[in-house]
């Protein structure tokens, strides 16, 4: 762990921001690294208002406009951005640099990425263009959260699907696209005995009613909302049917059967839910036939060695370790930054 060496203490602010239907893993993400840094560091967070109970051990500042975003940095004058807040503009990250020493960003994909000191994009597409030095790509920056992290590897206890196969479906905390509707009623079709759980997040928007009805209509079927510990429902399945964001890699942590659909088309890009990875991804849920999704539930319950070899697949991939990687970032940027508070450039330690 890099040493804080000069006896100012030192400021980061975590700036998060719900975008591309993210959910919340990345204010869980930048909790676990606040929790993770050393008490010599102060950290502010910066966010939208509905996340301000999360945060009760740090400060926060409530922002709903890109303009209050930047008077809360020429009010607090941090020493180092650490950005969660989607794709970046070219001017914004320069007006950012005029006001921050140094910036690191989570997975942006825009312009603005290019101007940032560190990139680490957990979240990643394949591509064949030679990457910037200062981009950090891959899986091995997945942090596993207080939620996850307790139940890793758990899938290799499981040497047999259980008597009542249990299927967990979740979409994240708002579901845009409502695929949460959709899968539910493809999955009403199967006649076999099946438990299916059904987690919809806070921010769920959509009518409830004839959600609740169909798994009313179905016996062992359950809609939760609400849960206060989502990696103990998730890691309590057999099979989990999912997004394709960040929620695969909590479930390659674990290391379970998974079926993935896309909410939307930057999901659909995503490289790391694959077969390789031990993920059966079957596109764009808005489009998925209901065929081709149960053939997927059925070819996961009927053959151990396709469970076996997705439990394989994610468990060689050891996900979730990335914390310190992430940590030491931060520390290196506060001992070093690559800018005065003027902006104006000092050395490249990098």
């Amino acid at each position: 762990m890099i040493l804080i060496t000069k006896n100012i203490q030192k400021k980061v602010a975590l700036y998060i921001k719900d975008t591309d239907g993210k959910g919340l893993y990345p204010l869980r993400r930048a909790l676990t690294i606040a929790q993770a840094l050393p008490k010599s560091v102060q950290v502010l967070f910066i966010g939208p208002k509905k996340w301000l109970n999360n945060v009760n051990d740090f400060q926060f500042y409530s922002v709903q406009s890109h303009q209050e975003f930047i008077t809360i940095l020429q009010k607090t004058q941090p020493d180092l951005l650490v950005r969660d807040s989607g794709s970046t503009s070219k001017e914004d990250s320069q007006k950012i640099q005029e006001l921050v020493p140094a910036t690191i960003h989570f997975d942006d994909f825009g312009e603005g990425g290019k101007l940032a000191d560190f990139v680490i994009q957990t979240l990643y597409t394949e591509t064949f263009e030679q990457q910037l030095d200062h981009y950090v790509i891959g899986m091995d920056s997945f942090i596993a959260d207080a939620e996850i992290a307790p139940y890793k590897q758990v899938g290799l206890s499981k040497k047999n699907i259980s008597p009542l196969p249990h299927l967990v479906v979740t979409f994240g905390d708002e579901d845009a696209s409502n695929l949460t509707y959709r899968t539910l009623r493809h999955l009403s079709q199967l006649q076999i005995p099946l438990k299916i759980t059904i987690l919809i997040g806070e921010n769920y928007a959509h009518d409830q009613t004839e959600l609740r009805m169909m798994a009313l209509g179905r016996k062992n079927t359950v809609v939760q909302q609400r849960v206060e510990n989502v990696g103990e429902v998730l890691a309590a399945a057999d099979i989990i049917l999912c997004s394709s964001g960040y929620t695969p890699y909590e479930v390659g942590v674990m290391g379970i059967p998974c079926i993935v659909l896309a909410q939307n088309e930057f999901e659909a890009t995503l490289d790391f839910p694959s077969e390789k990875n031990g993920f059966i991804h079957l596109g764009l849920g808005r489009k998925v036939k209901q065929s081709l999704l149960l053939n997927a539930v059925m070819e996961l319950l009927l053959h151990d060695s396709l469970r076996k070899k997705a439990i394989e697949r994610q468990m060689n991939l050891n996900l979730g370790e990335g914390k310190q990687m992430v940590c030491e970032a931060i520390l290196y940027f506060l001992e070093y930054p690559k800018r005065e508070r003027t902006g104006k450039e000092i050395s490249n330690m990098l």
